[in-house]
């Protein structure tokens, strides 16, 4: 976005004006704070849709990228663009605009959903039924990232939005991200919980093995209501014990992306392949 970028009544805005986009947006009550910002309930006032201002503090940005036209934002802003449009299972960066001291990202924001965490407390143990459909529409976000070059880093029940009515699930808040590389990757952005064990004990980790780990810990939080390693330890030794009784096929997946050596661990499309997530038996 640049100089010629275009509001919804056809007007141009000049890069300079970009501070007064907040003019555009009636700002509400916070519906939630984290490590990478603030987020808001809000209105866009020119057609009344409700949107989530997500700010964020200048000093709080760790990595920067640019955009097509040399725009400097933060890396976060830079892949949900790239992400944007293609996959209705991660929220869209409707606009974003700058303030002297932060970044606003204004998000679209489906009114009746909660965070998968929310869901799980209220719900308890999903049936595998019910994390079968929520697990798959995680799966297209992911392979949605994956194409576009996206590593999201921080896929976990807080980050995944669900409407309790619909089952439609939506992957939020790429604020760990960054763009996925072959080398490994020595820095670690995201919740500890949901580390690999190669990053504890050797301090590396690539972006696909690692995000399978981080999908198998999030099957396991789904049908057993609990983190499958509580430390460390636990994560490096690698035994998972099943707090629930799960079906064979579901065993014998959660176990597979939990493999302990990265390589040993399923590509992205032979999870999505799995007879447990196809809904057959073996």
């Amino acid at each position: 976005m640049g100089d010629g970028d275009v509001l919804a009544d056809g007007s141009l805005l000049a890069a300079g004006q970009r501070e007064q986009r907040q003019e555009l947006y009636l700002w509400g009550p916070q519906l939630g704070s984290g490590g990478f910002g603030t987020v808001f309930s809000g209105i866009r006032l020119s057609d009344g849709s409700p949107v989530a201002l997500k700010r964020v503090a200048r000093e709080s940005v760790l990595q920067w990228d640019e955009l097509p036209d040399g725009t400097r934002v933060p890396m976060e802003v830079a892949l949900m663009e790239k992400v944007g449009s293609g996959c209705h299972n991660i929220i869209q960066l409707l606009d974003w605009f700058e303030l002297p001291d932060s970044f606003v990202l204004v998000l679209e924001r489906p009114q009746a959903s909660q965070d998968l965490l929310q869901f799980l407390q209220e719900q308890g143990c999903l049936c595998e039924e019910q994390a079968r459909w929520l697990f798959c529409q995680v799966l297209e976000a992911v392979r949605h990232c994956t194409a576009c070059g996206v590593l999201h880093r921080d896929i976990k029940p807080e980050n995944l939005l669900v409407d309790p009515e619909s089952g439609d699930l939506k992957l939020i808040d790429f604020g760990c991200g960054t763009f996925l590389q072959e080398r490994a990757f020595s820095g670690f952005a995201g919740t500890h919980a949901y580390s690999p064990p190669e990053w504890i004990w050797l301090g590396y980790y690539h972006g696909h093995a690692a995000t399978i780990w981080s999908l198998g810990v999030l099957l396991y939080v789904m049908v057993c209501g609990s983190l499958p390693f509580q430390d460390d330890p636990d994560i490096v030794l690698g035994k998972v014990f099943f707090q629930r009784q799960v079906s064979p096929e579901l065993q014998h997946l959660i176990r597979w992306c939990l493999a302990k050596q990265p390589a040993d661990r399923p590509e992205l499309e032979e999870v999505s392949c799995h007879p447990w997530v196809r809904g057959r038996r073996f």
